[in-house]
């Protein structure tokens, strides 16, 4: 009887999640959303009819995302509207206190958040070897701690008013694709993966989706930003320019992941793997997972 129970439960949390097939109106929550991924992410909702509260590290570019959707003509050309509106705020998603701060404030200021997208991240590259422990545990701090952070505090609050909602956390393709060159960020998104994976069946009775977002090879300013293990600065500089200028010619846009993340959230899917080698790995990791061991062994040059 228990286990009917359950699924009668289900069924009830499914038809609540339904809801955000229509956006108009709905509070998301955007993380990291001054540039790349997030930016294109808050712009592609405020497209549905939605209301952005957006935060990232650097409040300045925060504010400048939501002034592509509060005044797209002044600042794009565009003579579109984007709903809602708005609202900047400053976030280290790394530091616990101040998310649990942040989303009290958000429930304060703009109600309860229908959807939330943990987007803010770092990148970093270098073999376990290399990698202080110190750098590993920066890495894990925001890729991984901050998800776990957005998720606690805003999942709580979904679960308290009872209406379901919807959360999309921010991995990779390198959670399924091991490489020796990424042990760091590799493994955080990994972890995220699989949080992301059990917490959707623990927030399916309350009508609360789950989505991971697994991208590929992105077109975004994360590369200028990313650390490298073992080197000095000028070497660094020189390892940014290198995979940045080769993110370039690949081609492929934060704006694609954005319009996959909309996506999700209205059809309420569970694991989006977002650009061509992104799907490919998925594929070979459940066909042939030790194909993928066997070509971490190389170096990526």
């Amino acid at each position: 009887m228990s286990h009917l129970k359950d699924v009668r439960r289900w069924r009830i949390g499914k038809k609540k999640q339904r809801r955000l097939r229509d956006l108009t109106g709905a509070v998301v929550v955007v993380t990291g959303a001054g540039s790349g991924i997030g930016r294109e992410t808050a712009l592609a909702f405020a497209s549905e009819g939605a209301i952005l509260v957006v935060s990232d590290i650097n409040l300045d570019t925060a504010q400048e995302t939501a002034e592509l959707i509060n005044n797209p003509s002044s600042v794009r050309g565009s003579e579109a509207v984007f709903g809602g509106g708005a609202h900047a705020y400053q976030l280290d998603v790394s530091d616990e206190d101040a998310v649990k701060k942040f989303a009290e404030t958000v429930r304060t200021r703009h109600g309860v958040a229908d959807v939330v997208v943990n987007n803010a991240g770092i990148g970093y590259s270098g073999t376990f070897t290399k990698t202080t422990r110190e750098a590993f545990e920066r890495v894990m701090n925001i890729n991984f701690w901050g998800v776990v952070n957005g998720c606690r505090y805003f999942s709580e609050q979904m679960i308290e008013r009872g209406t379901g909602g919807h959360i999309v956390n921010l991995s990779s393709v390198v959670a399924y694709t091991p490489q020796k060159e990424l042990t760091a960020y590799a493994t955080s998104k990994a972890a995220v993966y699989m949080v992301s994976d059990c917490l959707r069946g623990e927030l399916v009775p309350h009508g609360i989706g789950v989505s991971t977002i697994c991208p590929g090879i992105i077109a975004t300013n994360i590369i200028k930003n990313t650390g490298f293990a073992g080197v000095d600065a000028d070497e660094e500089r020189k390892q940014q320019d290198k995979v940045d200028s080769f993110y370039r010619r690949r081609n492929f846009g934060p704006d694609k992941v954005a319009s996959q993340i909309v996506k999700a959230v209205k059809s309420n899917k569970p694991v989006v793997p977002v650009s061509p080698e992104a799907k490919f790995s998925q594929t070979m990791s459940r066909l042939s997972p030790g194909f993928l061991r066997f070509v971490a062994r190389f170096d990526s040059d």
